[in-house]
């Protein structure tokens, strides 16, 4: 990990007596609840770095998808709220923490930052509150406006603070509260950022063997990212409608729910592999399950099947796991047991029914004891945390395991080629 962070660090800011403007990426919450804090958690070392250096806080973070996409209207309601992770802050840190209340205009959301938060920061000036945390950032308007609103938006923003903080590294996408307050106020990287950072140089710069495992719903969205990785990597295995779509290409089959779209961009992908060399490098998965019903694992309604046993024209119903057996064959385990880095960002099957593929690649990864263990955040954590809960506290503060709290950014930094390839951190760049 020999490439400096080329962004001004936290460490290194004046914030005695200052207001600090934190964005954070909280957005653990779902149906008005936290099913996993590790994000917020994530962050605590950064708070804590502010209140001893004589900063006061306020914090902001996206929740859900507020917004409609079609309407474009933007609805405020307890399920994209900020309250849940305040009240969680609250009661882990012992803090008073206030939210601003905001008026609203109907299918707008909120579209002006009033003078009333003055006092509120007052309050948090005096001590009479320990921090502040703004509404929901997707509930204004500005958030991800492009043009006059988006530029009001950070203006306001930053006239609440001295001091901004970017610790979201999972917020990858340039909104107004990760790429336009810095435009107003010295910035700087928070610890959580900085760690995000340096764990990439791990990907970018792998100690050898290494291997990248990655599943997702559609090849094309991930495509820009599996050839950097096809690029980088010693081995890559692939999961999920990826890994499905693959199979058509390469095998000459049809798998319900995989569209021609994807098996083209997936035989494109193979043509590339074949072109330079590296079809060796895809490290196939040879044993699947399909199911007759997406509806869950229906006794007599699923099969298993060996890949390299079908013939070219068959028609499978849904493939919805990798089996087990498929990560005991000899090259697999050879792979996996020899690798000194392995990043996942993959759930192998549609769980909850179907997870025996991610259980049996979990374990597989985490028998390897000497290896550098990157899991790729969102559903890669919390499959393993459901999953394999033992691994998943071990993970968690085991040097040999490092868990991003945003596996689209790190997806985005890998398409790009460069660990300052995601717009935030491009934004915070001296």
């Amino acid at each position: 990990m020999s490439e400096k962070i080329n962004v001004a660090k936290l460490q290194d800011a004046d914030l005695n007596g200052k207001v600090v403007l934190v964005r954070v990426d909280h957005n653990v919450v779902k149906k008005g609840g936290i099913k996993d804090p590790y994000r917020i958690d994530s962050t605590i070392g950064t708070l804590i770095k502010i209140y001893s250096k004589g900063g006061r806080p306020i914090l902001m973070s996206h929740v859900g998808r507020p917004k409609d996409k079609k309407s474009g209207e933007i609805t405020l309601s307890k399920d994209t709220s900020v309250q849940p992770v305040v009240e969680y802050l609250e009661n882990k840190l012992q803090l008073n923490i206030r939210i601003p209340e905001l008026k609203e205009e109907s299918g707008k959301g909120i579209t002006d930052i009033d003078a009333s938060v003055q006092d509120q920061i007052r309050d948090l000036k005096e001590g009479q509150v320990d921090a502040l945390y703004l509404p929901n950032t997707r509930w204004f308007y500005g958030e991800e406006d492009k043009g006059e609103a988006s530029e009001k938006m950070a203006g306001q923003l930053a006239e609440l603070a001295d001091v901004f903080v970017n610790d979201a590294f999972g917020s990858w996408q340039p909104h107004t509260s990760t790429v336009g307050v810095n435009k107003h106020l010295p910035s700087y990287a928070g610890l959580l950022m900085q760690k995000e950072i340096e764990n990439l140089q791990r990907i970018f710069n792998p100690e050898k063997p290494f291997i990248s495992v990655v599943a997702g719903a559609k090849f094309d969205t991930k495509a820009d990212s599996l050839y950097a990785l096809l690029e980088r990597s010693d081995y890559l295995a692939l999961g999920g409608v990826i890994y499905n779509a693959y199979l058509c290409a390469k095998y000459d089959i049809r798998i319900e729910g995989v569209s021609d779209d994807d098996i083209k961009v997936a035989r494109e992908f193979i043509d590339y592999s074949k072109k330079k060399n590296y079809e060796d490098k895809i490290l196939e998965l040879p044993y699947i399950i399909e199911s007759d019903t997406m509806e869950g694992k229906v006794e007599g309604q699923y099969r298993e099947h060996d890949v390299r046993g079908l013939k070219a024209g068959t028609k499978l119903n849904y493939v919805l796991d990798v089996s087990a057996k498929s990560f005991q064959e000899q090259k697999v385990q050879d792979a996996f047991s020899k690798a000194r880095t392995i990043f996942t960002n993959a759930v192998m099957g549609l769980t909850p029914h179907f997870d025996e593929g991610t259980i049996a690649l979990d374990k597989l990864i985490d028998s390897n004891k000497g290896a550098m263990k990157l899991f790729g955040g969102g559903d890669t954590n919390q499959e393993l945390k459901t999953l394999l809960p033992g691994v998943y506290m071990k993970a968690v503060d085991d040097p040999g395991y490092y868990l991003f709290t945003g596996g689209g950014a790190v997806l985005k930094a890998i398409q790009e080629g460069t660990t300052e390839g995601i717009e935030p951190v491009k934004a915070l760049i001296k």
